[in-house]
């Protein structure tokens, strides 16, 4: 794409299209980054980027409708994102692979709300400074030590510098950061993956059966002279189950053993 600037062409509003890419201003900016300028187009979705071929320091997306922060290519050249005013709350979980250089990303105005919605952000193993101001997540209880913890390269927060005091508490409060990553990792061992061979299923220990032991001659003899002497209907068919199942009925079980010793 022709590096120069483009002023006076009409903008394509609501979709960030290939076209709108090229017809966008370019400039160098004043910290000697190359930038160009997509602000206010009314775009509600980060898309075919890929169409800036990599030439840009700094994208400025600011004034649009985005609700998501996702879609990027690979960029590696990029190094600043500006998103302020737009309608962001929920961050992708895949900025690491595609903006890994990224070291500056500006998130003012936008619709961030509870901590863990800024977990994302630690697969940006560059970030040094970022700013959420005006989100509702910023009034959060320990919303600052929350953030230095998940982005420990971070050196400047909310326009102001990480002091070396808030890295310490920061790790007081909620501990080193290799911690949760053993743990994921963890999670992640015992999650199935495609292609992969299932996990042999655990094998529990089955107990032998104990033989049958059925009544002796005697015990027999025992249960036949007992129908025998029956008074009741009822005794000489619970004598007469006993006999056909084999199962010797406890009373003359207790009797028999005590005739044998």
């Amino acid at each position: 794409m022709a590096a120069q600037q483009v002023f006076g062409l009409p903008r394509l509003a609501g979709r960030l299209t290939a076209d709108l890419i090229i017809r966008s201003p370019q400039e160098m900016n004043a910290i000697k980054e190359y930038s160009i300028d997509l602000r206010g187009n009314k775009v509600s979705a980060i898309e075919n980027l890929g169409a800036t071929e990599n030439q840009f320091d700094c994208i400025d997306l600011s004034d649009n409708e985005i609700v998501k922060l996702e879609g990027f290519p690979r960029l590696p050249r990029l190094k600043t994102l500006l998103l302020n005013n737009n309608r962001i709350a929920r961050i992708g979980d895949d900025l690491g692979d595609a903006i890994s250089n990224l070291e500056t990303l500006v998130m003012t105005g936008n619709r961030l709300t509870n901590l863990a919605d800024l977990d994302n952000l630690s697969s940006l193993p560059n970030l040094t400074r970022l700013s959420l101001l005006d989100n509702m997540v910023c009034k959060k209880e320990n919303y600052r030590l929350y953030t230095i913890h998940r982005l420990p390269k971070l050196k400047l927060l909310d326009f102001s510098k990480v002091k070396q005091k808030e890295r310490e508490a920061a790790r007081r409060q909620f501990g080193v950061l290799n911690r949760e990553a053993e743990e994921h990792a963890s999670r992640k061992a015992k999650t199935f993956t495609p292609g992969e061979p299932m996990p042999a299923p655990a094998v529990k220990a089955v107990e032998p059966r104990k033989p049958y032991v059925g009544p002796t001659a005697e015990q027999l003899t025992a249960i036949k002279a007992a129908i025998a002497n029956a008074t009741t209907l009822e005794e000489v068919a619970r004598l007469e189950k006993a006999l056909t199942s084999g199962q010797m009925p406890s009373d003359l079980l207790g009797t028999d053993l005590m005739d044998e010793s």
